[in-house]
């Protein structure tokens, strides 16, 4: 079977032979030096506008080396342009098969086990270089000792030794050995292009907008560096009395030249010196500051698009974390794109390579897992399960972070509710009201039979069991044995069910959570019924009691 003509994506064909070696290796003598220029020392404004004119119109070297240069001089600059790089490169990495069927599995298998590599994370940060600098290059070295294609390394090339075409600034050139720009090899770089702006990704990277920022900031420190060699000691003036002659006047000038950097001197006694301290010294030196620290922040906002994680700025808690929300939209942003690159440069040319063109390909994905609100889902079962919703326990469980129970592990289950009873009277005392009339009535004839017959009322205690709770009489123990009756069951499946979330809970947070998701909205009617019922029957109960007593005393009157 004849083995198909595989093409990159600019049409170039695929060389099999010479992909196990490298191609865009530093040369000693060629013009792929790692030895680079310097363009940002003396740097103004004029010359800043012809290094970035330049690049635009394809000689990009010494924007490359500038840009490289501020990173190396500007430590907010590389601070959170490292930032947001990291953050991405230290994301874990999964592999998408292209479908269920066992062979795209194990293609999908294959990249996973490639991935599993302490290099990774370098390889992907170096990938990300193309942040700053609008694109970057890295070099494929692919292995075929196990008899199968394998990437081997992937090794960060210099963009200096890369150019565009002329005629559309877009296709990638490998500059040779003798300088003259080439079609890259197929199948043997990672592209990466991740701009700040659309458009050319000569003009896309950071660097252009950090560029003028971080030239702005050099002029600021170095007025602030000659403002604080100046001002930081007081004005020296030297004066010489009548008479003094030319030696003496130059021996006073070196006294007080001197005494700026060693702090003494030696003069005749004839001459003074005065120390003349500048008022405003700390309000200009502010200037400085706020000035160098504005700059910071446009850095900061062009780079992760918010100040409140690096710049110390007013806002509070609140601000602080909508920015964090800022930044993590950047952040998400940048993994697609590098996954992407990643799929269309290193997974597509790999599995070509080991099984030709095939309808569709692993896929590799970069993201973080997403935050999910347990107390919320919690929630929302505790509502709609009792409705009738039928939720898969395994489901559940992996959602919250939950094993399967072993056979030999201890379960929580919740505790059973009290069982409610009726409190039946002993044998001989009148039968309780039932069935007639509303619940007060019931509960204020029952009171009212309490008070004339003395009978003993039987209730459910705390642990399901009858007892008597009263006997003598009195309305209080009657009412409150009544009242035990109708809200016990209430009350206790309620603190069963917070005895167990307590058996459970690990923490007062955890639990916190629990009593949230378990009585989302507390339903307190029913006990609130029972006691308005208790407090109306052992009022009427009263009233009832005072005014048989008070007709007996009138009758017998």
């Amino acid at each position: 079977m004849k083995t198909p003509q595989l093409l990159d994506r600019w049409g170039n064909p695929v060389r099999r032979q010479t992909l196990t070696a490298e191609v865009a290796a530093p040369t000693v003598t060629g013009v792929r030096s790692p030895l680079s220029g310097y363009p940002a020392d003396g740097l103004n404004p004029l010359r800043l506008a012809t290094i970035l004119r330049d690049a635009d119109a394809g000689d990009p070297l010494r924007y490359l080396e500038l840009a490289e240069t501020i990173e190396e001089r500007d430590p907010h600059y590389v601070g959170v342009l490292g930032t947001r790089r990291r953050s991405v490169s230290q994301i874990g990495v999964t592999v998408e098969p292209a479908s269920d069927a066992q062979e795209d599995e194990d293609r999908a298998a294959m990249v996973r086990t490639w991935l599993k590599r302490d290099e990774l994370a370098d390889e992907l940060f170096h990938i990300l270089d193309c942040i700053g600098k609008g694109f970057s290059f890295t070099e494929i070295v692919w292995d075929t000792s196990s008899g199968q294609w394998m990437p081997d390394r992937l090794k960060r090339r210099d963009p200096r030794w890369f150019r565009f075409a002329r005629h559309d600034l877009e296709t990638p050139l490998l500059l040779d050995p003798n300088g003259q720009a080439r079609p890259l090899d197929a199948f043997r770089f990672i592209h990466a292009t991740i701009q700040a702006k659309s458009g050319l990704a000569l003009r896309g990277g950071l660097a252009r907008v950090a560029a003028w920022g971080w030239m702005f900031k050099a002029f600021t420190q170095r007025d602030w560096a000659v403002f604080t060699q100046t001002y930081g000691q007081p004005l020296r003036v030297g004066k010489w009395g009548p008479g003094a002659s030319e030696a003496d006047k130059e021996t006073l000038f070196r006294a007080v030249a001197n005494i700026a950097g060693d702090c003494a001197a030696i003069i005749p006694e004839t001459m003074t010196i005065d120390f003349v301290e500048t008022k405003s010294v700390g309000a200009t030196a502010d200037l400085y500051r706020q000035r160098a620290d504005w700059l910071d922040q446009q850095i900061s906002k062009a780079v992760l698009g918010q100040t409140a994680t690096t710049d110390a700025i007013a806002g509070g808690h609140a601000v602080g974390r909508e920015h964090r929300s800022v930044q993590e939209d950047i952040e998400r942003a940048d993994a697609r794109a590098l996954a992407a690159i990643l799929n269309r440069d290193l997974v597509r040319p790999w599995m070509q390579l080991e099984f030709g063109p095939l309808p569709a390909y692993p896929r590799i994905v970069i993201a973080r897992p997403e935050k999910e609100d347990l107390t919320a889902l919690a929630q929302a079962l505790g509502t709609l399960v009792p409705l009738g919703l039928r939720v898969g326990q395994a489901e559940v469980r992996s959602r919250f972070g939950l094993a399967e129970p072993g056979p030999e592990d201890a379960v929580l289950e919740p505790r059973a509710a009290p069982v409610p009873a009726t409190a039946t009277p002993p044998e001989g005392a009148e039968a309780e009201p039932s069935g007639r009339g509303s619940p007060i009535e019931r509960q204020s004839g029952a009171i009212k039979g309490g008070f004339r017959s003395g009978r003993p009322v039987t209730a459910l205690n705390a642990e399901g069991a009858p007892g008597a709770v009263f006997e003598g009489g009195e309305a209080e123990a009657i009412l409150a044995a009544r009242l035990e009756l109708e809200a016990g069951p209430q009350v206790g499946r309620m603190i069963a069910r917070i005895e167990a979330m307590l058996e459970a809970a690990t923490s007062l947070q955890e639990l916190q959570a629990m009593l949230l998701a378990g009585f989302p909205d507390l339903d307190a009617a029913g006990l609130a019924e029972v006691l308005a019922l208790a407090m109306t029957a052992g009022t009427l109960g009263g009233r009832a009691a005072v005014a048989e007593e008070a007709a007996g005393e009138a009758a017998g009157a």
